[in-house]
């Protein structure tokens, strides 16, 4: 056994898991979706739900942090079998970030072919506001500059290849059917598209930091998302992925603002219903064999 493996899960593993799921729920779901900080809401929106706490699953790491709820929901939007994680995993929860990315290789081997992963981030950029909706484009991946990817050790050709490419890693007709669909919802006024910078976290960044997230060309920072795509991106699965404005990141030092985790809670209450319509509409209208209705 590798050592760099251990801190990871083996293709055996990961398929006890998702035989477990299989055999405990009728559902075979198509779409994978991942919940971000107070944005549990949208797994509420399953018909015909099974539900299950991580605590339950065989081999599933537990969710620690207030605003992730720690349950993997099956069940059916508008027709279309999904499967939603209430709560993620974070770096900052001292997690390696093979268990952080876990639930993605479950998803694959449960049969989904589509992710749409949300979080709550800051905003960079200066013409984003508060409650905005980001499509995210693009990403940098800080962690990963520093040797802390996903993918580090040894690689199971089951899952993919050595060396993925990441320069696809949004698919571009999702986020054309996130505009269209956030047009017709009437959105337009805050849906945004930009690049979306992780960093390890739980310290909120500095002003340093995010005058240089800006000049790199970030437009929005958070702790979450990316490891997850690479992981899904790897395995073959599309990917979508949306970040809630859920704060303006100081860039002033005569700022008197402050960083916290209740305005980021605060903010997802507001606009969530409308980051859960507009996810249910684009759900119901992907199609999987990668054309659109």
């Amino acid at each position: 056994m590798f050592p760099e493996a251990a801190a990871g899960y083996t293709y055996e593993e990961c398929r006890a898991t998702a035989d477990w799921l299989l055999a405990q729920t009728a559902v075979r779901p198509l779409v994978g979706i991942v919940c971000g900080s107070g944005l549990g809401g949208l797994a509420e929106m399953l018909k015909d739900q099974v539900a299950f706490n991580y605590r339950d699953i065989p081999n599933f790491p537990q969710s620690t942090v207030h605003g992730h709820a720690g349950r993997l929901v099956f069940g059916t939007l508008k027709g279309k079998p999904c499967v939603c994680m209430q709560g993620r995993f974070h770096l900052y929860e001292g997690y390696p970030v093979q268990k952080i990315t876990f639930p993605m290789r479950i998803f694959k081997l449960l049969g989904v072919e589509t992710v749409i992963l949300t979080n709550a981030a800051g905003g960079l950029n200066q013409d984003y506001k508060v409650g905005d909706i980001m499509i995210i484009k693009d990403h940098l991946n800080m962690p990963g500059f520093a040797g802390n990817n996903p993918l580090a050790g040894p690689n199971d050709e089951r899952f993919g290849v050595r060396f993925p490419c990441m320069s696809d890693a949004y698919d571009r007709e999702l986020q054309q059917l996130a505009q269209d669909v956030g047009a017709e919802l009437g959105y337009g006024d805050f849906l945004r598209e930009g690049v979306y910078c992780v960093l390890g976290g739980p310290s909120f960044e500095t002003i340093a930091e995010c005058r240089m997230l800006h000049k790199l060309g970030a437009d929005a920072v958070g702790m979450s998302t990316v490891h997850e795509v690479i992981v899904a991106r790897h395995s073959g699965m599309r990917v979508f992925a949306l970040s809630l404005i859920t704060n303006q990141a100081v860039m002033d030092y005569d700022s008197e603002e402050k960083a916290n985790h209740e305005e980021v809670l605060q903010t997802g209450k507001q606009r969530a219903e409308q980051l859960e319509r507009l996810v249910s509409t684009m759900v119901t209208r992907i199609e999987h064999n990668n054309n659109y209705a």
